[in-house]
């Protein structure tokens, strides 16, 4: 049985290390799907035995369907991998363990996944542990056509394993605010898609029967979405850190919630505005605008 992990980079000499090393015993091979890193990402890659295959960058959902086409046609299962995230020891046993007893009607397999903030496992707010579909056939499965909150799917059955993976990311937090506020202009163009319909609309939305990523997704694009701009991002806060408890996450669970649980959304929800103003004051189509306001070129 071979099982290939898949792990984008640009730039992850701090993480790229420790990622691989989790991987020990259940990967068959890693690829690292870079886009051109400047930092010893590709001399870490070379040297933990990884092949590394280059591309530039559209989105995380174009980069990931690349790198799938450059698989070998004798690839049973597909790991998807962030550089920052690490596989637990009760995880990597289960994925031993439970592979091979697998039938064929079984096409992906969900775990769980926490993060880290500021050195801290956030433990409340109702956001951890999510479950994530990681792990799929080769052939069976893709990523989501998205700009933001990209998730893996498959058409037919799927597994649950109870171990998890960790992001831990141990960059300032003066890289995460810049990382987040690519991620809002990205997560700005998946919202006004849903208004102004430019894109094909690919989605894991399913209320009904659905895994919790399409339940989620569902909420999001069929209720927060039709809420008042700004006005969501706050409700949504205080969801998470009073009624879900958040405030017991600690100084760094505060931190956390505030940021990714309000100003975060409320900095997409202020991108939307600047989008829709643009169009409005320069009578050009959304597309323009998007380019104009965000600097992302819709393709």
């Amino acid at each position: 049985m071979k099982l290939v992990a898949i792990i984008l980079t640009f730039n992850e000499e701090r993480h790229l290390a420790r990622c691989i090393a989790s991987l020990n015993g259940i990967a068959s091979e890693i690829v690292i799907a870079d886009c051109f890193s400047t930092d010893a990402t590709l001399a870490i890659a070379h040297a933990h035995g990884a092949r590394v295959i280059q591309r530039e960058w559209v989105n995380y959902a174009t980069q990931f369907n690349w790198a799938l086409t450059q698989l070998d046609a004798d690839t049973d299962w597909v790991l998807r991998l962030d550089a920052d995230e690490v596989l637990t020891p009760e995880l990597c046993a289960e994925i031993q363990a439970c592979l091979p007893a697998l039938g064929p009607e079984i096409e992906g397999i969900y775990c769980g996944r926490r993060m880290t903030f500021q050195g801290r496992l956030i433990r409340h707010g109702g956001v951890f542990p999510v479950r994530v579909l990681r792990l799929f056939r080769y052939g069976r499965g893709q990523c989501e056509n998205r700009w933001m909150d990209e998730h893996i799917k498959v058409a037919g059955a799927t597994a649950d394993l109870r171990g998890e993976l960790i992001d831990d990311n141990l960059q300032s937090l003066t890289w995460w605010t810049a990382k987040h506020n690519s991620y809002a202009s990205r997560e700005a163009v998946d919202l006004l898609n849903l208004e102004y319909h430019f894109m094909p609309h690919d989605t894991v939305a399913r209320l009904r029967g659905g895994h919790q990523a399409g339940v989620k997704r569902w909420l999001k694009e069929q209720v927060y979405a039709r809420l008042p701009g700004g006005f969501r991002a706050f409700a949504y806060f205080c969801y998470r850190y009073v009624i879900r408890l958040g405030f017991l996450d600690g100084p760094a669970g505060t931190a956390f919630h505030f940021l990714q649980g309000f100003w975060y959304r409320y900095l997409v929800d202020a991108k939307v505005a600047e989008v829709k103003r643009c169009m409005r004051e320069s009578g050009c189509d959304i597309i323009t605008a998007i380019k104009h306001t965000l600097d992302i070129t819709i393709q």
